[in-house]
């Protein structure tokens, strides 16, 4: 039989049109569920989100950001509010600009948002978020919390480490006494008082049989730097969770590998205590004197739930030591990285150096300043005394000059990013779950209506309204506020305070030659001064026999 023709345009058409009237239903079926969802959540009362730039699809506001993130994000909220958001990747922010918005965070709803972001770096660093700063509010963080505020940093535990502090800096003014006449640089000077300070705290008890502890430090010291680098790294994961699961760029891959060597370094530690079985403890002359591994192990075998275990014991010697070198890694420039790792910076000794760094830069840039402090610490200390601990209460013009420069100048201008356990409403806008949270200090603590002249550096505004550290009144708050307030806080004001006074009182101090004051910011992984400070010292005591 021949062939014949077949004419199928009609079969052609007919599909056509019944893939377009496939198509129509499709289009209107979901207009119909937007338009639904919408009056839904409007008869629900639901609120809208924050306002905010436009976003670029997948890669969110990125593109928008600048290096002075601080300032930019000061100037938006000026267009856009005293909360808006920020899409970085497909993470939402949300920027608190207001003391009214930032009770809501901290105190309304503490609870809520009590939570932190947890970057992957910190959460590879901290044994998954099981230390006192990346944890969430859980029952363990609670514990730890709890127990490095009321016992490690305790009233009685910080009088007994008190003769470490004072030997420290006692060795500080000596060795600076040793180079008067040349330029010294004060950041580093702190560093190194800090640290010395930190290690003793840790380690003091520590038999010399078995554990060196300066070969002890100088492991601790390469490692440490190697984790800073890490954390400093610019991390995809964080950006866009969906890629953690790769880790594209092998940063927790490398966190794991510096953290398997501290590890081993604290496993180390530990042990050689508990075989010692805490004889130096037990030594005369060394009654209440407890360092770190000695208050953790007392811990460890608790019996009525408050027992630590192994890893968060080492947790916590991890926070407490890394924050020592962390100020190390300056070349940090990017604003999207120190958006997310400035948290780092705000636990334990809340980056001593760069705070004392920013009240030397302050006080030696306004002479009036300066004499009003020395003149003080002649009347409490007086020209043939070093200064101790016992002076500290009375040097009320040193203290109101370091809350100023902290309210100029807050180390972390964003505080430690939190993360809401529930969606919220924050000044009329949904805060959805699990976004990113900054409360913008560096603006509140410009704010006019609670600061007259707020861009004019006067300690006097202190002396006059009692401001303290605690965040009872958010309109001051460089520490925090509520249940994340810094755990380090004592201990950070003791150092502040003691490296301050002994440096203004042992010796006078001027730029060298050519060189003008400059307090430009730079705005990193914490907010440090753009150019380091160097200055001369020279000695200032009646007698030379004062320095050694």
């Amino acid at each position: 039989m021949a062939p014949q023709n077949i004419d199928l345009s009609g079969l052609w058409e007919v599909r056509n049109n019944n893939e377009l009237t496939v198509l129509v239903a499709t289009i209107s079926v979901l207009i119909l569920g937007i338009l639904w969802y919408t009056l839904r959540s409007s008869s629900n009362g639901a609120k809208p989100l924050p306002p905010g730039p436009r976003s670029f699809p997948i890669i969110g506001d990125l593109p928008y950001l600048t290096p002075d993130m601080h300032t930019q994000l000061t100037n938006m909220a000026h267009t856009y509010g005293p909360i808006f958001k920020l899409k970085l990747g497909s993470k939402l922010h949300v920027v608190i600009n207001t003391p009214e918005l930032a009770k809501v965070v901290v105190r309304d709803q503490d609870e809520a948002f009590s939570n932190r972001d947890q970057p992957r770096a910190a959460l590879a660093l901290s044994y998954g978020g099981r230390d006192i700063v990346f944890a969430n509010n859980n029952p363990d963080w609670r514990k730890l919390r709890k127990i490095f505020v009321h016992e490690i940093l305790s009233t009685k535990n910080l009088k007994a480490a008190g003769s470490f502090r004072r030997e420290e800096v006692r060795n500080t003014i000596k060795d600076v006494f040793g180079k008067t006449g040349t330029k010294v640089n004060i950041r580093e000077i702190a560093f190194s008082t800090e640290t010395n300070v930190l290690t003793r705290t840790i380690w003091e008890n520590t038999s010399d049989k078995g554990v060196k502890t300066s070969n002890l430090g100088a492991e601790i010291d390469e490692v440490a730097s190697n984790i800073v680098k890490i954390l400093g790294r610019l991390n995809l994961s964080d950006y866009f969770p969906i890629l953690a699961w790769f880790d594209l760029q092998g940063v927790e891959r490398e966190m794991k590998i510096q953290l398997n060597k501290l590890d081993k370094l604290f496993t180390g530690i530990i042990e050689h205590r508990i075989e010692s079985n805490l004889k130096r403890q037990q030594e005369a002359g060394h009654e209440g004197k407890k360092d770190l591994v000695q208050m953790l192990l007392e811990h460890r075998d608790e019996k009525d739930g408050s027992s630590l275990s192994m890893t968060q014991m080492k947790a916590l010697l991890l926070v407490r030591f890394i924050l020592s070198y962390i100020n190390r890694f300056d070349k940090m420039k990017s604003s999207l990285i120190s958006l997310f790792y400035q948290d780092v910076m705000i636990a334990g000794t809340e980056t001593t150096a760069t705070t004392i760094e920013w009240v030397m830069a302050s006080i030696m840039h306004d002479h009036n300043v300066m004499k009003k402090v020395q003149e003080e610490l002649v009347e409490v200390v007086g020209l043939n005394n070093m200064v101790e601990e016992s002076h500290l209460p009375n040097l009320k013009y040193l203290d109101a000059t370091i809350k100023e420069t902290l309210r100029m100048y807050p180390i972390v201008p964003f505080l430690l990013p939190r993360a809401p356990s529930k969606t919220c409403t924050v000044g009329g806008y949904t805060i959805p779950k699990g976004c990113s949270i900054l409360l913008n200090v560096w603006l509140i603590h410009r704010d006019p209506r609670y600061w007259e002249n707020p861009l004019e550096f006067n300690p006097e505004r202190f002396l006059t309204d009692k401001w303290d550290y605690k965040g009872n009144n958010l309109g001051y708050f460089p520490f925090g506020s509520g249940r994340r307030l810094c755990a380090g806080l004592p201990l950070a004001e003791k150092m502040v305070m003691l490296i301050l006074a002994s440096l203004l009182h042992s010796f006078d101090w001027s730029l060298p030659n050519g060189e003008e004051h400059d307090l430009t910011e730079l705005f990193g992984i914490s907010l440090k001064k753009r150019k380091p400070l160097t200055a001369i010292p020279s000695q200032r005591l009646s007698h030379v026999s004062l320095y050694r």
